[in-house]
């Protein structure tokens, strides 16, 4: 059975209200020990014709690598991204079917590595990333708890 990630209400990548964004689902692949998504990105967030702003190509890999930390079930296992390193393979082309990789490299209580990948129906990488991340204060969680009742698994 498909274990689906909780989504948001607002965010860019995942928010099922967000009226502009693409509205992604992540799912863990606990045997294979990654999240995976897919995702196909309209012509509208391109930075040349055909080919996918790298800005958005990075926030899909920042979101699939922060949100490997969650591949134990524990949707309170929030970390925040505080250092992205994207390498650019290819051109990712917009339109078309794309899937998100996503795998915790190395993991504490406060902080963690983890890396993703974009890649083509072929099997083909187009982008990568590595991430360093780190449990927010307590702070950032107090902020986010008016939000946290919309924070939850959402039907299609």
């Amino acid at each position: 059975m498909e274990e689906r990630q909780p989504s948001s209400r607002t965010c860019f990548l995942c928010g099922r209200q967000n009226p502009v964004g693409l509205k992604i689902t992540w799912v863990n692949d606990r045997e294979a020990k990654q999240i995976r998504a897919r995702v196909v990105v309209p012509e509208h967030f391109n930075g040349y014709p055909g080919v996918v702003h790298g800005g958005i190509v990075a926030a899909i890999l920042d979101e699939t690598a922060g949100r490997a930390v969650l591949l134990d079930g524990n949707a309170d296992n929030l970390m925040v991204t505080v250092k992205l390193e994207v390498r650019y393979r290819k051109p990712t082309p917009t339109g078309v079917p794309l899937t998100a990789v996503g795998w915790v490299i190395r993991q504490t209580e406060l902080r963690a590595q983890a890396a993703s990948e974009l890649r083509l129906e072929d099997g083909t990488v187009t982008a990568e990333c590595q991430a360093l991340l780190f449990r927010p204060s307590q702070e950032f969680f107090d902020r986010w708890e008016p939000e946290k009742q919309y924070w939850r698994v959402y039907e299609d």
